[in-house]
């Protein structure tokens, strides 16, 4: 599961919402410490408005959320690979520290990598800034998005230290 948040900020923010993407290609390898993720951008589906955790995914109808999830490719991120290059530091309670590469832009980023019983857990911010991406806005600016969105990916995990184990997922769907 690879969940993307994004959030509303501005002078009209009421109108619009906080929503949870869901992206449905990815690719991630760890081998030896070392992580590669692909992901794909243009998998991307509005799954909802998001209040916390809970999402409601009536609370948009299917034309606003096919026309999120073009605006999304079209004008933030693009439709190329996102890619993320690191390495493991530290035991169950992890974090990778390595290189982010989105749209035109890459930052160094140190994301907190935790092990909880049969799954990792990969639970960050992003500044889409960081990487050339300015926050979308509408209505002149009055409407526009917050410059951080929420990572929230959700691995099984085989057992073994980090470090030590190799092993790949793949989501295609």
């Amino acid at each position: 599961m690879f969940h993307v948040y994004t959030y509303r900020e501005g002078l009209l923010a009421r109108m619009a919402h906080d929503l949870r993407l869901t992206v449905h290609r990815y690719e991630v390898r760890l081998s030896g410490g070392k992580v590669v993720a692909t992901f794909d951008p243009r998998s991307a589906r509005v799954d909802g408005v998001a209040r916390g955790e809970a999402v409601d995914p009536e609370g948009l109808s299917r034309a606003d959320k096919a026309s999120i999830e073009r605006t999304l490719v079209a004008d933030v991120v693009g439709s190329g690979e996102v890619r993320f290059e690191g390495r493991v530091a530290g035991g169950a309670a992890s974090v990778v520290a390595g290189r982010l590469t989105l749209a035109s832009g890459s930052a160094e980023l140190l994301v907190p990598l935790t092990v909880q019983e049969d799954h990792v857990i990969v639970d960050t911010i992003v500044t889409p800034s960081q990487f050339g991406i300015r926050p979308y806005r509408a209505l002149a600016g009055a409407i526009r998005l917050a410059d951080r969105w929420r990572i929230r990916l959700v691995l099984p995990w085989p057992g073994g230290p980090l470090d030590g184990t190799e092993h790949r997922w793949v989501e295609s769907g």
